[in-house]
């Protein structure tokens, strides 16, 4: 085998090491930048707290706080949410490190390290102590990697903790709560916080599931393989296609078996989502069975030109989309539409692509499901929390003489719902669904809908046969 870098010249190893110096000097130069971010967004809070002990305020500077973080994170195209915490998280270093956020002002140590200390330290409350801990942990921080340096942090932090770790784990289960982000590709990661105990147990029993299951698989292929049959393996969509069937286990003509090739880890995803949908909270449940009646809700947006797997002279047509957030799979929605009971069926202008009307097989609130179809998620700037999670809210208030139409409501999300009553921000419609916002500093942010999931065209040729998709009508989107 070749030994890397034994051919080069020189020349070409000084270039490295030039690279690698001022790869170097600019994390230095970006730890000090992100330093002084952090120096900021502490003054923002340090400020917002300022006025509202000014004032007296009751709710202890919350409302404010999320006054100025939405100031922020509309200049930055930011969510307020995620300004607040940057806000929290820089007066935490600021405050209560402030030799860590020195070192990183320096370039000494980078914004992961930092991270890593404060993290480790948060729950030291004595002054002296956080000192001690945070002069001893940054020796090692400029030596090591910020992986390397977590578990010796949490060590060090330990020395001066003043209370027992029972108590810390008490106070810790305030942080358990379970949060769900989409990722690409029609898939999405769940992350959940609880105790070690139980997320170690559930992980155990996962994976002692997923390898059974695993083995079991495995044996199933080989006595296929044995009787003389032609595996497939399930993850190759073609060979299953060929073989007439998508089943695991399934034989076609008695000479073909689909082999279940799903890795251990993507069984234990597989496996916690049928535990959590399909299993009962005995441990928590009510007598009467109240928590098992509850069955998930999720809503399927998909072109009905897509649905019916047409297809447009090779032009790709939009997939699927679940709540309005992230793509699914065809087969998945397919699957979706066929099970559902009822659904909205949302039509769409097959030039602009906007929403015309709403109707619905089984009669509902006709206008809160045009609102939920038009808006999508909340009408703050930023904000992408969906729309069945909002508060329909009207614009001028009903109580001055606001219509309950389109026109003059919107959905807000409980947080900014509060935003738009109780501080300097304003809306204002101007119509067509598009929402103007003043912030407190005078800014103007305009909020239009959100495209929709759906199938748009060019005006027909004047002569129809060169196109037949030019007679095809209005495009229509179904939600279930």
């Amino acid at each position: 085998m070749t030994n890397a870098l034994m051919d080069a010249s020189d020349a070409q190893v000084a270039a490295l090491d030039s690279i690698v110096s001022s790869l170097r000097q600019i994390d230095a130069t970006l730890s000090s930048v992100l330093a002084v971010r952090d120096g900021m967004l502490a003054l923002a809070s340090r400020l917002a707290l300022t006025v509202a002990e000014q004032g007296g305020h009751p709710d202890h500077g919350d409302l404010t706080l999320r006054t100025v973080a939405a100031e922020i994170g509309a200049a930055q195209r930011v969510s307020d949410r995620t300004v607040q915490r940057w806000m929290a998280d820089a007066e935490w270093l600021v405050t209560r490190f402030p030799q860590v956020w020195a070192a990183q002002g320096a370039g000494r140590i980078s914004a992961g390290h930092a991270r890593v200390i404060v993290e480790a330290g948060s729950h030291l409350e004595d002054p002296a102590e956080r000192a001690a801990y945070a002069e001893s942990v940054l020796a090692i921080a400029e030596q090591e990697s910020p992986n390397r340096l977590r578990p010796m942090a949490r060590r060090l932090a330990e020395r001066y903790q003043p209370l027992p770790i029972d108590e810390r784990h008490r106070r810790a289960r305030k942080k358990c709560g379970v949060w769900l982000d989409d990722l690409e590709d029609g898939n999405s990661k769940i992350t959940a916080i609880t105790s070690s105990a139980l997320a170690h147990g559930m992980f155990d029993r996962l994976s002692e599931m997923a390898t059974e299951l695993k083995n079991h698989n495995a044996q199933a292929a080989a006595e296929a393989r044995a009787a003389g049959a032609r595996v497939v393996p399930a993850s190759d969509a073609a060979a299953r296609q060929a073989a007439g069937s998508s089943a695991f286990g399934s034989a076609a003509d008695g000479a073909v078996f689909v082999a279940d090739d799903r890795t251990v880890a993507q069984l234990r995803a597989d496996l916690l989502a049928d535990l959590v949908l399909s299993g009962v909270p005995t441990g928590h449940d009510t007598e009467d069975g109240l928590l098992a009646r509850i069955v998930p809700h999720v809503q399927v947006t998909v072109p009905i030109l897509t649905l019916m797997g047409l297809d447009r002279a090779g032009v790709p047509l939009p997939p699927a989309e679940l709540d309005g957030a992230c793509p699914i799979d065809l087969d998945t929605a397919r699957r979706l539409a066929g099970a559902a009971s009822g659904w909205d069926r949302v039509l769409t202008d097959p030039i602009t692509g906007g929403v015309l009307a709403v109707d619905r097989y089984r009669p509902s609130t006709h206008l809160r499901r045009y609102l939920h179809a038009r808006d999508q998620r909340c009408r703050f700037p930023t904000c992408g929390r969906r729309a069945s999670q909002c508060d329909l809210d009207h614009n001028r208030a009903a109580s001055a003489g606001g219509a309950t139409s389109a026109e003059n409501l919107g959905d807000f999300c409980r947080r900014h719902h509060i935003l738009k009553h109780h501080s300097p921000w304003h809306v204002e419609q101007l119509g067509g669904g598009v929402f103007a916002w003043t912030s407190p500093t005078g800014r103007l942010y305009i909020d239009r809908p959100p495209p929709q999931n759906t199938v748009t065209f060019q005006p027909p040729d004047p002569d129809p046969s060169r196109d037949l998709w030019a007679s095809v009508p209005a495009a229509e989107t179904a939600p279930f």
